[in-house]
């Protein structure tokens, strides 16, 4: 039986003005960005266009690519596929954020509904907040009676501390689970109950914090799409707490995961730049972290603004004794260090980038475990990359001793990609040991 030609697709790849190749090179793209990658190529296209159905996840890389160049959202049904992914949760600036909290953690620990917190894509189109957010001198909801308060208030303060320090110690993907079903079972129904509009303020601003460890939980598990939920409702909360260093913090966050994941556009930048708008009503350490990661998005666009950025970043990062400890109102050292060999790196400066990732190992306390193995990392390739190979395998073989205490999906693809990297120097003794390491780990 012949198959009907999809025209609905078929119209839409015309108005895209793409050719096959270009639309299977897109799809590629937001397939690579998400770690799981598909077979695509123009063929592929023009079997599509021809009738037959493309599989999951080819179908949501696909209707994500169109969504992208056509500027709006495109739907399985407008596209005219047939065999639809699952209807994934709508990222949304205009959701009531409390109610869409709940409903992200009630997927996230329903194992028949989980894949639809995972189904969905990194939408770029969803990196720009309402301009303006609103008042942010009124909480998000205006509860009178006074049932929650300082007691909830204190222990959600302690679990912050305990999440956070968990996370930077062990990584995310050991504490995902237990977050979400804290924020579903206690934070959630606190948000909810009356209290002072002076501690609904304080329980919105827990919320948004512990919403944002939950987001950094999920990049460990390189749950992209989830991430980006979690982080929106964060920024959303922050703001209806009124309080500038977190929204600050919650909008920083948000640039730097669509950094990470390759978009380096003037929406990321503009994000960023909102971030230090917001920042320069918060403590130093704030606008320190917001200015250093302007200097990592600045190095693809305006070196002399870069570096700039970068000094404002030096001069407000306040000495160890100044910065009150904390998850959300200290910026480490080691961390402003990294900041430092992004820029320098972007700006060419190869010299200067090694520098910063040392400097960086040597700032790292013993609770960022995290952070110092993720350097350790960064540091291998940059050193390989420049034909260091003795001083990579060092640091390589740092990570590869430690990765059992932080194994995850994230881990697990930096432990891919240094095997690449050694593949071509597999005759030299130091290399073909850590590769043989590395087998063995990944068995």
């Amino acid at each position: 039986m012949p198959r009907t030609p999809n025209e609905k697709l078929h119209a839409l790849v015309r108005r895209s003005g793409w050719s096959h190749s270009q639309l299977a090179r897109a799809i590629r793209l937001v397939a690579t960005e998400h770690e799981r990658p598909v077979l695509c190529d123009h063929t592929s296209v023009s079997r599509w266009i021809a009738g037959t159905q493309p599989r999951p996840p080819a179908s949501t890389f696909l209707l994500e690519a169109l969504s992208r160049k056509l500027g709006r959202r495109i739907t399985a049904q407008q596209a005219g596929l047939t065999r639809a992914p699952a209807a994934s949760l709508i990222l949304s600036w205009q959701d009531d954020p409390l109610l869409r909290l709940g409903v992200l953690v009630e997927f996230e620990l329903d194992p028949a509904r989980v894949h639809l917190l995972e189904s969905g894509t990194y939408r770029p189109s969803a990196l720009s907040p309402p301009d303006p957010w609103g008042p942010l001198d009124s909480p998000v909801t205006a509860p009178s009676a006074g049932r929650v308060g300082g007691a909830e208030i204190a222990q959600l303060h302690s679990m912050t501390q305990m999440f956070a320090m968990s996370i930077a110690q062990h990584g995310g993907q050991a504490v995902r689970a237990a977050l979400a079903a804290y924020l579903a079972h206690t934070v959630t129904p606190w948000l909810h109950a009356p209290a002072s509009e002076t501690a609904h303020r304080e329980l919105l601003l827990c919320g948004a914090q512990l919403t944002l460890l939950l987001a950094d939980a999920c990049i460990d598990a390189d749950g992209h799409a989830a991430t980006q939920h979690y982080q929106q409702v964060a920024a959303r909360l922050a703001a209806g707490s009124g309080d500038h260093a977190c929204v600050a913090i919650a909008l920083r966050a948000m640039a730097t995961h669509a950094f990470g994941l390759g978009h380096r556009g003037t929406a990321v930048l503009h994000l960023t730049q909102r971030a230090v708008e917001h920042a320069h009503h918060a403590p130093p350490a704030v606008r320190s972290y917001a200015y250093a990661h302007l200097a990592v998005v600045q190095g693809h666009h305006d070196r002399r603004a870069a570096l700039d950025a970068l000094a404002s970043a030096e001069r407000f990062h306040p000495e160890k004794a100044d910065a009150p400890p904390g998850p959300f109102t200290s910026y480490p050292e080691g961390a402003l260090h990294y900041q430092r060999a992004q820029t320098l790196d972007t700006l060419k400066d190869t010299p200067g980038a090694l520098g910063a990732l040392n400097a960086s190992l040597r700032a790292r306390t013993q609770g960022e475990h995290r952070a110092a193995l993720l350097t350790h990392a960064r540091l291998a390739e940059m050193l390989l990359r420049h034909g260091h190979l003795e001083r990579a395998l060092a640091q390589w073989q740092v990570f590869v001793d430690e990765y059992p205490t932080l194994r995850s999906p994230r881990t697990h693809r930096l432990l891919a990609v240094m095997q690449g990297q050694l593949r071509p120097h597999i005759r030299h003794s130091g290399a073909r040991a850590l590769l043989a390491s590395a087998e063995a780990l990944l068995r």
